[in-house]
């Protein structure tokens, strides 16, 4: 069996580092435009995340009913916002109001 790589990531804006502002972990984010963001976790920030560790184990996908860390999400929304994760030029949305 062939595993044919996955060339979408060498067009866009590369993944950068985005440290939590509550607790500190960081993941990879990449922005595609606006509305569309990729976060990669290592096990380390799924250890060290307060709300994924608050979420029911066991239960749902992920090992609970985590679905989204919302002190993470501030945290890339102001790096965005302070240009530490670059959005491409998005021609069918419009940036966020800050």
């Amino acid at each position: 069996m062939t595993i044919r790589q996955d060339n979408r990531l060498l067009d866009g804006a590369p993944m950068v580092p985005v440290p939590c502002r509550q607790c500190g972990t960081r993941v990879q984010v990449r922005k595609s435009s606006w509305h569309q963001t990729s976060i990669q976790w290592d096990t380390e920030a799924m250890d060290a995340c307060l709300e994924r560790r608050a979420s029911s184990p066991g239960a749902g996908p992920n090992g609970g009913h985590f679905t989204a860390c919302e002190a993470l999400r501030e945290s890339i929304r102001q790096a965005v916002l302070d240009g530490d994760v670059p959005v491409p030029d998005d021609r069918y949305g419009a940036a966020p109001a800050q």
